[in-house]
């Protein structure tokens, strides 16, 4: 086999590429697996785990510089000094704003395996069924009895903690011992639960923090740093998993510094031949050959991929036959918060300090209840004491002040919603081939915007959320309702959508490509429509679920 032929490309090392690298691997195929960015080593490269907030120069901040040179990053919080190496260089690679869309992006090896929120839910029946029964996109080609084998699958490996809670809404998977609520968390379900039937779950929230040792990994030391990458290997990243196991199969190569700019396309056998690579270091071009292409660069960047794919065949690139490439673009709406003080509590601390929280599981339009908008919302949120950073009135300078601070502050209890986005047609993604990044490569436009079915949840969310706070005795309840820019919930989903038809989705029930079925795409781009829970435990049940098709069709000279 020349150095250039292997039996499986794998474009992009975040949770989905991970995954894709292990599965292929362990089932016998060499791997290649490419990504744009440095590496990342586990534990050696996560320069800051082991810092404290005086160990960084401006107490883990952000300067006038950092605010210049990450025009998109400082909108919102990801942009601080503490990990600032795990984000992209905006000046090299920019992108334009059809509509403001917040893209925060992390071109490494890991991806944003290394940032991730942890929170790892699966999908129910009414959201695969959504699509079909109100009319909003198209419909999905499986339902949960596809996945759900494959969601216990990924659960089992990655580790997921949580509690089996019965909920039709939210099913229940393979859990490791869940994380325990605190006081005040516990006291607030049980008044919320009371006020409202027990129609509003309030559960302890579902996160690969490992509780236990699972896997050769240890379990979560209670720092809540997973950000700075964790040396332990407690949360689920590539890292720590997926990229251990594949190459312990001595299978997988991994190449970073690799921009894939295209996948070579061979008409005689309507399949995928290989890529094109372009040294991000050396600016040479490379090709790879391999039977079978996973583009897992996440959503934008592999249907900018397919995209910059084209042929004279499809001159709109790779899988537009459909004209749904690039369309159908998503991301959960969020910004929408309430919270205040709560008494009562002062003589009562917790442990640590817990990588997770709470969550409200979705409860509007579901079981008969209608609203004047479709699909729903959840929340995440918890409560914790304030801290050193809080003002107190009575002391602003000197020992009284420093005295003061060293004992905790208020009890605080406060949600924030994450609400569905439908898949429209109109917002997309399109290639600028006006402007270029640092290696001469056209960038994405975005146009992406909330519409009315949005703009209504939302006020269903600050209500809700309000309420909820007021049956629990929350005081002085603060409430914030957010612009809900779209891609502030860093779960960019859809323009390269799974479906039934060919002439309405770029990607079949497997997740391969109409146009050329060696090539699959299971990151965010695949997916047909949003939910509102956080979507990576379905990134990677697809991935697996893909592979394992891949690897039996190749088997059979299917591929």
């Amino acid at each position: 086999m020349a150095d250039n032929t292997y039996d499986a490309i794998v474009i992009g090392s975040g949770i989905s590429g991970g995954w894709a690298a292990k599965e292929l691997t362990e089932k016998g195929l060499k791997v290649i697996m490419l990504e744009r960015g440095r590496n990342v080593e586990h534990i050696k490269d996560y320069v800051s785990a082991n810092k404290h907030p005086w160990d960084f120069p401006h107490r883990g901040g952000r300067t006038q510089e950092m605010i210049a040179n990450y025009p998109v990053l400082k909108r919102d919080y990801p942009l601080n000094e503490t990990n600032l190496s795990f984000w992209v260089n905006e000046k090299e690679s920019p992108y334009t704003e059809v509509k403001r869309f917040d893209w925060f992006r992390g071109y490494q090896v890991g991806g944003r395996s290394l940032t991730w929120g942890r929170q790892s839910y699966r999908w129910s029946d009414f959201d695969f069924e959504a699509n079909a029964q109100d009319g909003h996109g198209v419909d999905w080609p499986i339902r949960y009895k596809d996945i759900a084998p494959w969601y216990s699958y990924a659960e089992k490996f990655a580790g997921v903690n949580g509690a089996k809670e019965g909920l039709p809404q939210l099913p229940d998977g393979e859990f490791l011992p869940p994380m325990e609520m605190n006081c005040v968390e516990k006291d607030v379900r049980t008044r919320i639960e009371k006020a409202f039937n027990g129609k509003r779950p309030f559960i302890m929230g579902r996160s690969a923090n490992l509780t236990v040792p699972h896997n050769n990994r240890t379990n979560c030391q209670y720092r809540n740093k997973c950000w700075l990458g964790c040396p332990f290997g407690a949360y689920f990243s590539t890292q720590s998993a997926t990229l251990p196991a594949a190459m312990a199969t001595g299978k997988l190569t991994l190449r970073p510094f690799s921009i894939v700019t295209k996948i070579l396309y061979d008409k005689d056998t309507k399949k995928a031949k290989g890529v094109e690579v372009l040294d991000a270091e050396t600016n040479k071009t490379y090709e790879y050959f391999a039977k079978i292409v996973f583009v897992n660069a996440s959503a934008l960047n592999s249907t900018w991929i397919l995209m910059n794919s084209a042929t004279d065949i499809w001159p709109d690139g790779l899988g537009s036959s459909s004209n749904a490439l690039g369309h159908n673009l998503m991301d959960h709406h969020l910004g929408v918060y309430a919270g205040g003080l709560v008494e009562g509590y002062e003589d009562q601390y917790y442990f640590g300090r817990r990588a997770n929280g709470i969550y409200i599981p979705r409860y509007r339009n579901l079981f008969g209840e209608k609203r004047d908008y479709v699909r729903g919302f959840g929340y995440q949120g918890g409560a914790s004491r304030q801290g050193w950073a809080r003002e107190i009135p009575e002391f602003n300078i000197g020992a009284e002040f420093k005295e003061a601070l060293t004992e905790p502050g208020h009890w605080t209890m406060g949600i924030g919603g994450f609400g569905e986005m439908l898949p429209y047609h109109e917002n997309k993604v399109t290639l600028d081939k006006t402007k270029k990044d640092k290696w001469g490569l056209n960038v994405l436009a975005i146009d992406c915007e909330l519409k009315e079915n949005e703009l209504k949840m939302r006020k269903d969310i600050l209500n809700d959320a309000v309420e909820m706070m007021e049956a629990a005795g929350v005081k002085n309840i603060q409430k914030r309702d957010g612009d809900g820019t779209p891609g502030r919930g860093i779960h960019e989903m859809g323009t390269a959508r799974m479906g039934k038809d060919p002439k309405t989705s770029v990607l079949n029930g497997w997740n391969q490509v109409w146009d050329a079925q060696n090539v699959f795409v299971t990151d965010g781009a695949c997916m047909t429509s949003a939910s509102c829970v956080n979507p990576s435990l379905t990134y990677m049940a697809l991935t697996a679920r893909a592979a394992d098709h891949a690897v039996s069709e190749l088997k059979k000279g299917n591929l």
